[in-house]
Parts: structure tokens; C-alpha cells; sequence
């Protein structure tokens, strides 16, 4: 058994308005990531529409209220299916599905505390609700190495490196679901959407992410 005081653990960029106390490290899990949150009113939790292909998830909510929004990209018969947006209150948990992509932010006037946790611990494979232009696939893989971040095809290999937005040069952009409840690649700074990322040259690569809380 052990036991942490979560206000004992140092958290990750404090004053940023997202403040995240790991705990999966000082309560020594092995099967299991474990974060609490705090988010500022406007703020979400970081990595924007997502999903994890073999780690599930669940949230949570003890303090606040939390909008989640959720995407399946395929239904039966390759037909298209839209996102959802579903809120969550204090006292009340939701959990994702392998594979299914998600994404929480607050939408409330005061603060949002949350547990976030999910098994199997480390979840390395990060998908985003991105098509392939080569070959369709409707996700992609998010790929970090030396070189800064690129999207990645599962099926046919076809790497795109993202850039700043094109129309502000802000470099804090992420996968959200827009008007139509489809994915798109949405601005931080100027609130621009675009329904394809902005994508860099052959050969280039400016370190920036559109799955930056």
C-alpha cells in the first residue's frame, strides 16, 4: 500500500491555467496512469482530440463540470460517423474505449478538477482523427522523434510534418471536432479551423504539434 497527498506532488507548469499532478510515479503503479487535474475556466485537458488504441480511459469529475467530446470515425459499412459532445458534473465519471478518440476541456465559469487515469499505463501510440491523403485511412499516428512531430499512416507508412497555423503563425493548434461535428484542426491563437492540417514541405519541420493543450 502507499499513500500520496496529491498537493505534495510538484505540479507541470504551474500558472498555465492546466495544472497536472502525476501520480502514477509517486504512488509506484505499473498498470495504471494516474493524473488530477485542474483547469482554469476556457482550458482543456492537453492533446486535444485523441484516442489510444490500447489504452482505455475514464475521468473523473470532483469538482466543476467537464465537456468531452467524442468521435468514432467509421461506423458499419464505412459509413461516416459525427461526434457527440457530452458533459460531465462532480460526482459523476465517463470512460473511453480503446481506440475511441476524445477530448475535454472546461467550459464552465469556475475551476474543473479531475482525476484522469488509464490502463495499461504506458500508452505510447497516440491516434488522431486525420485521413491519410495516400491511402484514406481515417486516423493517423502521432510520431515524435529528434526532428519535432509528424503524422504517420498505420497502413501505407505516408509521413506529413506539421507546421504553425498558416493564417497567424501561431504555433499551439490541435484536433477538435467543428461546427458539423467532423474533426478539424483548429487555431489557438486566431480560432481559424482547417479541415486538412497545415503541413510542412518535403524536408521541413518546424517542432510544432497541432495536439498541444
Amino acid at each position: 500500500m502507499k499513500r500520496v497527498a496529491v498537493e505534495d506532488v510538484e505540479p507541470e507548469h504551474p500558472g498555465s491555467g492546466i495544472d497536472r499532478h502525476g501520480l502514477s510515479d509517486p504512488l509506484g503503479t505499473t498498470d495504471l496512469a494516474v493524473n488530477r487535474y485542474r483547469l482554469a475556466p476556457g482550458e482543456g485537458f492537453p492533446g486535444g482530440l485523441h484516442a489510444h488504441p490500447d489504452q482505455e480511459e475514464v475521468f473523473v469529475v470532483v469538482e466543476g463540470e467537464a465537456t468531452f467530446e467524442a468521435y468514432v470515425p467509421r461506423g458499419d459499412g464505412n459509413r461516416p460517423v459525427r461526434g457527440r459532445e457530452v458533459t460531465v458534473a462532480a460526482g459523476e465519471a465517463i470512460r473511453f474505449a480503446p481506440g475511441e478518440f476524445q477530448s475535454g476541456r472546461n467550459d464552465a465559469d469556475g475551476d474543473l478538477v479531475a482525476f484522469a487515469m488509464g490502463a495499461p499505463r504506458d500508452a505510447g501510440d497516440v491516434r488522431l482523427p486525420l485521413e491519410c491523403p495516400d491511402c484514406g485511412r481515417a486516423d493517423v499516428r502521432l510520431a515524435t522523434d529528434e526532428g519535432g512531430p509528424s503524422f504517420v499512416c498505420p497502413d501505407c507508412d505516408a509521413e506529413r510534418v506539421p507546421r504553425a497555423c498558416p493564417a497567424c503563425g501561431h504555433d499551439e493548434m490541435r484536433v477538435a471536432l467543428g461546427e458539423e461535428a467532423r474533426p478539424v484542426v483548429a487555431c489557438r491563437g486566431c480560432d481559424d479551423e482547417f479541415e486538412d492540417p497545415p503541413v510542412r514541405g518535403d524536408g521541413e519541420r518546424d517542432g510544432t504539434t497541432p495536439t498541444e493543450g
